[in-house]
């Protein structure tokens, strides 16, 4: 097997072997506590950007199939497991995880000890690393992984969105005997046809799927698009999509927002979420580490009710900020674990938004209700 090395900036290094494409890869240093949903990690264009650490213990065993891409291609800028199965066992398995990170020429690696990686970060923050599988010289990577740009101000969410307009009408699909989602079924059905335009700042084709179930027809749009012809699409909605990267480096997208508030309903989810904070009046700010797993306690602070939710993010809202808002608005929903704000809403311009992934896919349904609230707040 061949070597692999991670080097951090700090001078903290792995060493390991080969797992995918050989080559040399950069990016933020992050870790991800889901079980599984492996391939909707690396096919999530919030990853832009950042090396995924994975912090169960065998990655890989249920192979890759076609339905479980949350966006066109691989994402992650590079990807860590402690091992990767050699073998898959599925029915929708397709090919091994292996040969699908070498189709995408993802660098990756396994072989280390994920737990201490995962220790690190935590004390120490997410910072910016190098993994290599052709220079394994310690003093070699150091010095590059200290002169390669950080992803703070970025505009990352340019790269991954769409370059054109384009409609979107594949809805959730059944597998075997079931329902794949379930659990969503249960939440209820739209019978009415809304037209919802999508701000893709590199939006999940859950979020996607979902909407079109609910009776939605949907325009996603890139993140350049100027209010106007938001409008001139006479939409009943606007979503606004997760992303990767830094918000405050997107100013141009929440000048649109903002003249999009109190026209039209707006939701937000994660990215969308801190684009929508920032058009309202507040700031955000990084987090040591982020937030990335999907066993995330949330609570809606109206009910009480606890969520298990799914997130990716590693920049949150400063609920103090808002104060001096001409809007009222109002945090509706926080993280038990470190009570960072997870939902904020406007009501009297109908606009709100959700940190965490309600989509789920993969992770925990508990969160998909929220996605009614954007119905009638179309059918009001």
């Amino acid at each position: 097997m061949k070597k692999a090395m991670l080097m951090l900036e700090d001078g903290t290094c792995f060493e390991g072997a080969s797992a995918g494409a050989e080559g040399e890869t950069y990016g933020e240093i992050v870790f991800n506590t889901s079980m599984m949903g492996y391939q909707e990690i690396l096919t999530d264009p919030s990853y832009r950007g950042q090396i995924v650490t994975m912090t169960y213990p065998e990655i890989g065993n249920y192979g890759i199939n076609e339905d479980d891409m949350e966006s066109g291609e691989v994402q992650v800028e590079g990807f860590i497991m402690k091992e990767m199965s050699k073998i898959s066992s599925n029915w929708r398995s397709s090919m091994t995880l292996h040969d699908y990170l070498k189709k995408y020429k993802i660098v990756a690696m396994e072989g280390i000890d994920t737990r201490a990686l995962t220790r690190h970060i935590r004390d120490f923050g997410a910072m910016k690393s190098v993994l290599s599988t052709v220079d394994c010289d310690r003093k070699s990577l150091l010095k590059k992984v200290k002169e390669s740009p950080s992803i703070v101000g970025v505009d990352l969410a340019k790269e991954v969105s769409t370059k054109v307009p384009y409609e979107w009408n594949e809805k959730l699909k059944p597998v075997g005997m079931m329902c794949r989602e379930c659990d969503y079924v249960r939440v209820g059905e739209n019978k009415k046809r809304f037209k919802v335009v999508a701000y893709d700042c590199g939006i999940k084709h859950n979020i996607l799927r979902i909407l079109a179930d609910l009776n939605c027809d949907v325009i996603v749009v890139p993140i350049t698009y100027r209010a106007e012809e938001v409008l001139s699409c006479k939409p009943d909605g606007i979503f606004i999509s997760n992303g990767p990267g830094d918000p405050s480096a997107v100013p141009y997208i929440v000048d649109e927002i903002r003249k999009l508030l109190g026209v039209k309903p707006v939701f937000g989810i994660c990215f969308g979420h801190q684009l929508l904070a920032q058009a309202l009046g507040g700031k955000t700010y990084k987090l040591k580490f982020g937030h990335r797993g999907a066993n995330h306690p949330v609570m809606d602070l109206a009910t009480r009710k606890i969520d298990i939710t799914v997130q990716n993010h590693g920049f949150a809202v400063d609920p103090k900020s808002f104060k001096k808002s001409k809007y009222k608005v109002e945090i509706t929903h926080i993280n038990l674990n470190d009570k960072t704000v997870e939902g904020l809403e406007a009501k009297k311009i109908k606009a709100f938004s959700i940190q965490h992934h309600p989509e789920a896919s993969a992770g925990p349904h508990d969160a998909r209700y929220i996605f009614n609230k954007f119905i009638k707040l179309m059918a009001k």
